[in-house]
């Protein structure tokens, strides 16, 4: 992937989670999500007041995908409130690995200055 669309996924990605409902945690994320057709589908978290119920930006994004008639990925960028990069939860990654282990998993900071990338596959070994 170039320099060009990785920076274009992560930005989506930041501008996401911004939409963000999170009263609970107060904890911010946002997902960018690549297409093979090249298009960019974004999530962001939502929690409720069930905590085990609330949905992380990445599935939030696979499943907008889907529903818009898309299930080839090539990349997801996910950049939270922290100040490093985080990594998607386990259900995130059994998603992510579900629909490919070579989808480029790129986690950024909330400053887009520290990036860490790996594949779904990766993320989670042995799937």
């Amino acid at each position: 992937m170039d320099r060009e669309t990785k920076d274009k996924l992560i930005d989506a990605a930041y501008h996401a989670r911004f939409n963000a409902r999170v009263p609970t945690s107060g904890f911010k994320v946002g997902a960018a999500l690549l297409t093979k057709e090249g298009e960019i589908i974004t999530g962001c978290n939502v929690e409720i007041s069930s905590t085990l119920s609330s949905v992380c930006s990445e599935r939030t994004a696979i499943v907008k995908a889907v529903s818009m008639g898309y299930d080839k990925f090539v990349a997801i960028a996910v950049v939270s409130d922290s100040d490093k990069p985080i990594s998607p939860c386990g259900f995130c990654r059994q998603y992510l690995a579900d629909f490919g282990k070579d989808i480029i998993v790129i986690m950024a900071n909330r400053d887009r200055d520290k990036v860490v990338e790996m594949t779904a596959g990766e993320l989670l070994p042995m799937s």
